[in-house]
């Protein structure tokens, strides 16, 4: 089915951490429309069984495809490592996921070829970063770490402050070791044994990245997907013909939709942006006969 180039793209997410995504998007192609769609009520996916994923996930994403937009980025690690070939075979529409992208750009970023990955508990199951780093460079070691309480901060907009660095710092102690009052590794590795990329392996992490940056150190590149992603857009829309016309951004429309809450969601859209978000709707969406 051929869809005008003027339609929107469709970008999903389990919550709020899918905004990083739609940010890089506009700035790389600001003639493009968007519709966003956050599945807040029921975030995290993270930490829910396989099946659960896929199911809330093909929810959503067949509200967007009822919207008759033209592409979908699934902005959702947990969902794209759980049920990406799932997407792709239901939908007559090109779906793009965020792990690829983030993948290739950790192998490319390491230089000691020892990469650490951050995502959710399901992404971790998975294996999906572990698999499509190995697949750009089966040389690179990669070291992946469930980091759980990530997602509720950022969903409660909790960004900073003492207890974020408190959880923050416990949460990758085991990836790069606990630090003492001074702020060393109280047991350091040598530096070639030490994990020199760190990728956020969830499109929520990069709201917590300066706190994460400064727990991991100097030493420590971190790469998050959303970048990437965007790049990865340009070229399948161009790939497929769906390039929207140029033209005055003003002319583009863009729709925020979330099952959760609509104040809560755009608190945290704002902070993102930093610009009010006005155009924040409420949303049900339809549970999908088994």
């Amino acid at each position: 089915m051929t869809r005008p180039v003027a339609t929107p793209i469709g970008v999903f997410d389990s919550g709020v951490g899918g905004l990083t995504v739609l940010r890089e998007i506009l700035r790389r192609s600001p003639a493009e429309s968007t519709i966003y769609l956050g599945d807040n009520l029921r975030a995290p996916y993270g930490v829910r069984p396989d099946a659960e994923v896929r199911a809330f996930s093909i929810e959503s994403l067949d509200e967007l495809a009822a919207r008759d937009v033209k592409a979908i980025v699934v902005a959702c690690n947990t969902s794209t490592a759980v049920a990406l070939g799932d997407f792709r075979r239901r939908y007559d529409l090109p779906i793009l996921g965020v792990v690829r992208p983030g993948a290739v750009t950790a192998a490319l970023t390491t230089r000691n070829r020892r990469v650490g990955v951050i995502a959710t508990p399901a992404t971790v199951r998975s294996h999906a970063y572990f698999n499509a780093i190995k697949d750009e460079n089966p040389a690179v070691e990669v070291y992946e770490h469930a980091t759980p309480a990530f997602v509720p901060l950022v969903e409660a907009g909790r960004l900073g402050g003492e207890d974020v660095e408190r959880i923050v710092g416990e949460s990758l102690a085991p990836l790069l070791g606990e630090r003492d009052a001074a702020g060393d590794f109280v047991f350091p590795l040598p530096a070639s044994a030490r994990i020199d990329t760190l990728l956020l392996g969830c499109t929520h992490y990069p709201l917590l990245r300066p706190v994460i940056a400064a727990v991991a150190g100097e030493g420590v590149a971190i790469v998050d997907s959303a970048t990437a992603t965007a790049s990865a857009l340009v070229e399948l829309l161009a790939i497929n013909g769906l390039e929207a016309p140029d033209g005055s951004p003003a002319a583009t429309t863009h729709s925020q939709l979330t099952t959760g809450d609509v104040e809560a969601f755009r608190v945290v859209a704002e902070r993102i942006f930093g610009e009010a978000f006005p155009d924040v709707a409420s949303v049900e969406v339809a549970a999908v006969a088994s």
